[in-house]
């Protein structure tokens, strides 16, 4: 499998299963906490298998960044959560540095 199709898979996996964490109610919730852990075990799975053929530097870099935006995003969209100018001024930066290290750094394999 492409690695970058199983970061995406990870990165996936993670946001959703970040996502679901307050629904766990401190993990009192059966299936919520079923989800999250499902969720992060998937996660962990793809990004295995991305380390493979990516550096974990970047791969974690790009796992990082992406899940922290999507995530910021997803709480904006669906719990209510404010994103003030500073945020979203934080969360271009984060697209921004992904974007750097995939298009510039001879880090990243394009294989």
């Amino acid at each position: 499998m492409n690695h970058w199709i199983s970061l995406s898979f990870g990165i996936i996996s993670e946001v959703i299963a970040t996502s679901a964490l307050k629904a766990t109610d401190g993990f009192t919730r059966f299936w919520p906490t079923v989800l999250v852990a499902v969720g992060y075990a998937t996660a962990f799975y793809f990004l295995s298998l991305t380390l493979k053929t990516m550096p974990v530097g970047v791969a974690y870099a790009i796992w990082s960044g992406a899940g922290v935006a999507l995530i910021a995003l997803i709480a904006w969209a669906f719990l209510g959560q404010d994103l003030d100018l500073p945020a979203v001024a934080g969360i271009l930066l984060i697209i921004t540095g992904v974007v750097v290290l995939n298009l510039f750094s001879r880090s990243v394999s394009h294989g």
